[in-house]
């Protein structure tokens, strides 16, 4: 057996123990949650990528990408250090504003899941990170008058992770937390949230 096979044989055994002593830490921390939450979006690539997520012919036309975001997810508490999350997420707004006056819409969504890492500090402040994917959408409506652009739909299924913190005021929780949905490298959204749930 080759030193890489052993490697690899030792490196699966260990991160599978490793999640097996987490699954098995004391349960009394179990627990079913929900929330919503709301804050803003932003998104991360220059007007050019845009124009290639969208299949454009021109970039001739101003970016807006600051709007509202809203979400929801329900998740179960395996133990203080592991949980698991679907969540659902509106994701606003990417207005492209030609030089002409007309301008195109790109509306977002995202649902999905994901496995979210917590390190307790105390029993009532819970930083977190998470990872995860989404099924995501984004309509493209609109005209943009004399600039050459395919106006077409996109969707996809890609990456999601973030880092937050919970405040937990039995059984009430609030959480603010950063996330990136990473739709492609021409269509990166980073949301800001707060959100109140309840822990059941």
């Amino acid at each position: 057996m080759s030193i890489r096979t052993l490697l690899t044989v030792s490196l699966a055994s260990t991160s599978l123990l490793a999640t097996n002593a987490i699954l098995a830490a004391p349960g009394d921390d179990q627990h079913a949650y929900f929330g919503i939450g709301t804050g803003f979006s932003s998104l991360e690539n220059d007007r050019d990528d845009v124009d290639d997520f969208i299949e454009g012919g021109s970039s001739d036309f101003d970016v807006d990408d600051d709007d509202n975001v809203w979400k929801g997810f329900v998740g179960y508490q395996f133990n203080r250090y592991l949980a698991a999350e679907a969540f659902y997420a509106d994701l606003g707004r990417v207005q492209l504003r030609g030089n002409d006056g007309a301008n195109t819409d790109l509306e977002s969504s995202a649902a999905g899941a994901s496995l979210v890492g917590q390190l307790p500090v105390t029993s009532w402040f819970t930083p977190f990170a998470k990872v995860g994917a989404a099924q995501w959408e984004t309509d493209v409506d609109g005209n943009l008058g004399d600039v050459n652009l395919d106006l077409q739909d996109n969707d996809g299924f890609d990456p999601v992770y973030g880092v937050g913190a919970q405040f937990n005021f039995d059984p009430v929780l609030v959480r603010a937390e950063y996330e990136r949905y990473d739709f492609d490298s021409d269509f990166q959204i980073d949301t800001f949230t707060a959100s109140v749930g309840m822990r059941f």
